[in-house]
């Protein structure tokens, strides 16, 4: 069943971007693509989840509310699947914000993929539509179309490049070679991400959606444990399309109706944009029809509406944070 967005309330959020945070007395700030993160002096992470939108490894700008969206998921995501696989969730006391164990993050995104499909460079379909019959080490059938299911789920890990450089896709013993990881620690999250990957495949298909392929990030604890750390099953790390109009949509060689930056991916796409030179100023109503295919999807997933919060992001954020006990 699909759900009705207020597109309204998405654009009187265009007023209060979170492109940025600021919060020195937090601790040492590291800034990724999308998450500004602070590492407090007794051992937490405060991660404020920004507005910015990551694609073709890049920081493309920002999307209305995008943030409160992804945040509302991975919550969502981290507490449905702790029985899967342990995560660094410790608590959320914000729409933006969520507070985790500090962990030191293995040098490695296990990507997961059950379709021939995407637009970028380090895409699967563009190897194989290239001529490419083997991807991270696996052997690729031939005559598949675009979109087209695996014959099962492939892992496909890829370095974890920092903001501005571009990621690399490669096999196991590529990944233990350039990242120099243990093999104990490559295979223990590799086999917690092909869980979590089912997990959320059986959760997406009780909801009308197929999860086509996601990346996972995991993190050691002061004590050694592998966990799983950044986000899960949102729209930013994973594919979605909807499982009823895949099949004819697919047998008549049309794209997937899709709800993750995709649709960003394509706009920029179309722009001739392909991650290279100049970002091309992405118009507001792209912005805002973005979001609302965000929540839309998020809605499906959760099973229950998400509720924006419209305050200006900033001051919202250092009074929950002190509410929490965290000086800002």
């Amino acid at each position: 069943m699909r759900t009705l967005v207020d597109v309204s309330l998405i654009q009187k959020a265009l007023a209060h971007p979170l492109d940025r945070s600021d919060f020195p007395l937090l601790g040492k700030k590291y800034e990724g693509k999308v998450r500004d993160n602070y590492s407090t002096a007794d051992g937490k992470r405060v991660i404020v989840v920004t507005d910015r939108i990551s694609a073709f490894d890049r920081v493309l700008g920002t999307l209305p509310l995008k943030g409160q969206v992804l945040n509302h998921a991975a919550a969502f995501w981290f507490a449905n699947t702790a029985h899967v696989a342990p995560n660094h969730v410790l608590a959320v006391p914000d729409p933006n914000i969520l507070i985790a164990q500090e962990c030191t993050p293995l040098p490695v995104e296990m990507v997961v993929r059950a379709y021939l499909t995407g637009t970028t460079s380090t895409s699967i379909w563009v190897h194989y539509e290239r001529g490419a019959r083997e991807f991270c080490g696996h052997r690729l059938p031939e005559g598949l179309k675009k979109h087209a299911k695996l014959p099962e789920p492939i892992l496909t890990p890829s370095t974890k490049a920092p903001k501005g450089d571009h990621d690399i896709s490669a096999s196991r013993a590529e990944i233990l070679q350039i990242s120099g990881m243990s093999a104990a620690d490559f295979d223990a999250a590799a086999e917690m991400a092909m869980a979590l990957f089912r997990e959320g495949q059986r959760l997406c298909a009780t909801r009308g959606l197929i999860l086509v392929d996601t990346k996972y990030e995991f993190g050691k604890t002061a004590d050694g444990q592998i966990v799983v750390i950044d986000e899960i099953h949102t729209p930013d790390s994973s594919r979605f399309w909807y499982s009823a109009s895949y099949e004819p949509r697919f047998e008549a060689g049309q794209d997937p109706e899709s709800f993750d930056k995709e649709y960003v991916r394509r706009y920029l796409v179309d722009q001739g944009y392909r991650g290279e030179g100049p970002i091309p100023v992405i118009p507001e109503g792209v912005r805002v029809e973005a979001t609302r295919r965000y929540i839309e999807a998020v809605d499906l997933i959760t099973g229950k509406p998400f509720l924006p919060n419209l305050e200006d992001p900033a001051p919202r954020m250092r009074k929950n944070l002190a509410q929490a006990g965290f000086q800002a």
